[in-house]
């Protein structure tokens, strides 16, 4: 029996992958011609290798100027001190001299041209370190808690990380073929032109595939946001195993009904050696039942909602080979990072370092990116971990140098203590204009501005001490996960945002919808009248986004009914 799915036509992605599955495209041949920009097709193809082809937004209106992101993979956020010196050094020579640290635990780096593409991604796969995977319709950087603070449960949890990305990273020989040795595959020869990738198939995923292993208490990955996701359960100090999440995902297109938010589904328990095997399942479920005719419908997320919890735990056991135990207890407090020094078990000190909108440049009174790099050079033994909230951690501080480091950040502006406020501490967002293509407001740029602002509401409203979650997009697509903020957030045209409201702390509970379009400039019209019902009406130590879920979305509801 034919499904509709099957009379469907394909997407023109699904048509390309199947016609080049080495994902080489003519990517080699056109680096090598001098050419500024890449063929539609190979746009498509580049990010599979880590790249998007972008233009300065705000210089369009001069001249259109090709330029690349380039977004490293690195598992677990975890890099050494070399590692981190390589990456600035190429921001520096190759990119726009800063280094923007991503929802996802990686690096970006922005404003590459194309004859900077080579000798980049070159030095990034020379310092063990890939772009391979980290974009495309395969699975991508695989996120891991940073911090410390349950030392042998994180570590045997890295491990497992490192296991399920050498599993499930594509096979293709183009990268290494384009990358390090410089040269275009035959595109003719049978061994590329029938490549058959052994995990993901002649075609890959219908679309991107995200990985996220977390420690409750702390929700820093928003694990339930991922595709696939492993919530490590410690007993007595040790990993005993993880809670399987299937099914999450933020992006919507405005507009369209059929596109929402989701929150992944909690399927039961596995065991550490299980990982890999579970993974392997839950990937070739969405490659297998994915829609392959309409991206915007492609996510595994609504495989799971389609076909339902039940349907896709039975496939996930029965390609793994074994039944999932009864899901174990765990609870979630958090999901913001603990800014300052900190102690972990082995004796050894932490740093948790703000870092605004996840941009790391030098600007007067605060040059964190030099403060960085002189740290990597002066302590070799220092582990650098980006975070899932777009933060710097320095681990593995011995207590003697624990003093050293805080006078070498001090030198250049940066503090360990007092680093920020309740609201920016808490805040994200996506880079968006000028760079991104997608974006239809600004984020990164205006989201600091618009945390000012609401702060000053706050100190009017007696609010001065609280702590609410905000994150910005400029598009739909919620790349900063807009959709799990007490207040989100979302572009709709220049200066015009959605208004998303009803997040909580842990990470555990999707907003909602609560005005489509507010103004840039009446954004303290909109909000004076929330918060001072807030500051009014509240439960004893209840925060915003959940008088919000209480008592505003209610009324909401309730109105729209009547």
């Amino acid at each position: 029996m034919i499904t509709a799915q099957e009379e469907a036509k394909p997407t023109h992605n699904e048509v390309i992958k199947t016609a080049i599955p080495t994902l080489a495209g003519n990517i080699a041949a056109t680096v090598a011609s001098g050419s500024d920009q890449f063929s539609a097709d190979d746009q498509q193809f580049i990010k599979f290798h880590g790249i998007y082809q972008q233009d300065d937004r705000d210089a369009r209106k001069v001249s259109k100027k090709f330029i690349m992101m380039v977004r490293g993979r690195i598992p677990g956020g975890v890099m050494t001190p070399a590692q981190w010196l390589t990456f600035d050094d190429l921001s520096t020579t190759l990119g726009n001299n800063t280094l923007r640290i991503t929802t996802r635990q990686s690096i970006q780096f922005h404003g590459v041209v194309m004859a900077g593409l080579g000798p980049l991604i070159k030095r990034i796969n020379e310092s063990l370190l890939s772009t391979l995977a980290a974009c495309g319709d395969v699975n991508r950087n695989v996120m891991a808690s940073p911090a410390p603070a349950q030392d042998n449960a994180r570590a045997a949890m890295i491990g497992d990380v490192h296991r399920v990305v050498a599993a499930l990273a594509p096979q293709t020989k183009a990268y290494h073929a384009i990358w390090i040795d410089g040269v275009q595959l035959n595109l003719d020869d049978p061994a590329n032109k029938d490549f058959v990738d052994p995990l993901y198939g002649k075609t890959y995923l219908p679309r991107k595939f995200k990985t996220a292993f977390v420690l409750p208490p702390v929700n820093d990955m928003d694990v339930f946001t991922n595709d696939l996701g492993f919530i490590g359960i410690v007993e007595h100090g040790q990993l005993v195993g993880y809670n399987l999440t299937v099914g999450g995902g933020m992006g919507r297109s405005h507009g369209n009904a059929q596109t929402y938010p989701r929150l992944a589904d909690v399927l039961g328990f596995l065991t550490p050696d299980q990982v890999v095997a579970v993974a392997k399942a839950v990937l070739t479920v969405h490659r297998d039942f994915g829609d392959r005719t309409d991206r915007k419908h492609a996510r595994l997320k609504y495989v799971l909602q389609e076909r339902g919890v039940d349907f896709v735990r039975a496939e996930i056991e029965q390609r793994a080979g074994f039944k999932l135990a009864p899901a174990k207890p765990f609870q979630f407090t958090t999901t913001n990072d603990s800014y300052g020094w900190h102690q972990a078990l082995d004796g050894t000190h932490f740093l948790t370092l703000f870092v605004e909108t996840g941009r790391v440049k030098d600007v007067d009174g605060h040059r964190m990116k030099t403060a960085l790099r002189r740290v990597a050079e002066k302590f070799g033994s220092i582990e650098f971990r980006l975070t899932g909230n777009q933060n710097v951690i320095l681990a593995n501080v011995a207590a003697a140098d624990k003093a050293a480091v805080t006078a070498l950040l001090a030198e250049h502006g940066v503090r360990t203590e007092n680093q920020t406020s309740l609201l920016h501490g808490g805040s994200m967002a996506c880079p968006a204009l000028p760079t991104c293509g997608l974006a239809l407001a600004e984020s990164e740029r205006a989201l600091p501005g618009l945390i000012d602002r609401i702060e000053k509401l706050c100190g009017d409203l007696g609010l001065g001490a609280e702590e609410i979650i905000i994150r910005s997009t400029g598009c739909p697509n919620g790349c900063a996960r807009p959709y799990m903020a007490e207040i989100g957030f979302v572009g709709k045209a220049p200066g015009r945002y959605q208004l998303w409201l009803g997040g909580n702390a842990s990470g555990t509970r999707l907003n909602q919808l609560f005005k489509d379009v507010i103004k840039e400039a009446d954004l303290e019209t909109e909000l004076r009248p929330l918060l001072a019902r807030f500051a009014k009406e509240r439960n004893t130590g209840e925060r915003f986004g959940d008088w919000c879920e209480r008592v505003l979305l209610k009324e909401q509801v309730a109105a729209a009914t009547n």
